[in-house]
């Protein structure tokens, strides 16, 4: 594994948070629209979160605020969903579309 720097922290994160959920970087390059299929659970998420701001803290040389506003701004950007439901209720959407179905 290759150190982690300010250049690479945002691939590195990606590829571990991506590593979680089972899949990796190459799964994501080659899914359009990955962020929105993918989902983490919410155990996953602050595992993730444990990992991610300590490196953010060490690799940034900045204290734990601005280390937890980073990762923020990092899981808004490209963090995957986080979901602890299961996908068998139908969605908003779908509800709206049965509405108008005709029968």
């Amino acid at each position: 594994m290759e150190k982690v720097t300010r250049e690479n922290l945002a691939e590195h994160l990606l590829k571990y948070q991506l590593e979680m959920v089972g899949k990796n970087f190459d799964d994501a390059m080659s899914t359009e629209n990955w962020y929105t299929l993918w989902t983490m659970t919410t155990e996953e998420h602050n595992a993730f979160k444990r990992y991610a701001i300590p490196l953010i803290k060490k690799t940034l040389k900045c204290n734990k605020g601005k280390a937890e506003s980073t990762f923020a701004f990092f899981d808004l950007q490209f963090g995957l969903r986080v979901s602890d439901k299961k996908f068998n209720k139908p969605t908003l959407w779908q509800k709206f579309i049965n509405l108008f179905k005709f029968k």
